[in-house]
């Protein structure tokens, strides 16, 4: 994974060249987003037990058939299983908002997590259901306006319901 920085460098550098004003220009941006994608990530990490916590519940409200007996996930081992695993998404999904890049979250979590699910009979799309839910959490935190750094972050939050809805279509 490379930061957005070390992305134009290492650009510039297979070109032989120096940094174009649009370069410098997009980093600049970087630079200026820089608090607020701190603030995201704090957010979401300071509220991630409750995050996945809550999705999780909303998937057992909603398809209480997985988790009773004789569903894919009625053993206490693979609840747990779940539930680590949508903490393990979201962990990832701050990564990549740190960033401002999914490669992140594609190499290290999502890449070959359909087949998992799939040769574990878990359903991938309450999963995918799961992972709805927490972008929607994780949207409204992020967009709560106190103690935030002002801004207009629509483009952020924007590319923070990318990375659920790519975590999302990972599973199901």
């Amino acid at each position: 994974m490379l930061d957005a920085f070390s992305k134009v460098v290492e650009q510039a550098d297979k070109k032989g060249s120096y940094l174009s004003g649009d370069e410098i220009n997009a980093l600049s941006a970087v630079v200026a987003d820089s608090n607020k994608r701190l603030d995201i990530v704090n957010r979401l990490t300071s509220n991630a037990s409750s995050i996945v916590s809550n999705a999780y519940r909303a998937v057992v409200a909603e398809r209480p058939q997985i988790f009773n007996a004789g569903g894919a996930c009625f053993h206490n081992r693979n609840q747990a299983a779940c539930i680590r695993d949508l903490g393990f998404i979201l962990r990832y999904v701050t990564y990549s908002v740190l960033a401002g890049d999914a490669s992140v979250m594609d190499d290290r979590c999502l890449n070959g997590l359909r087949e998992t699910y799939n040769a574990l009979g878990t359903p991938g799309d309450a999963v995918a259901s799961a992972i709805q839910k927490m972008k929607d959490a994780a949207i409204s935190i992020a967009n709560d306006p106190n103690g935030i750094s002002r801004g207009d972050c629509s483009q952020l939050i924007g590319e923070l319901a990318s990375y659920f809805d790519r975590a999302a279509s990972a599973v199901a």
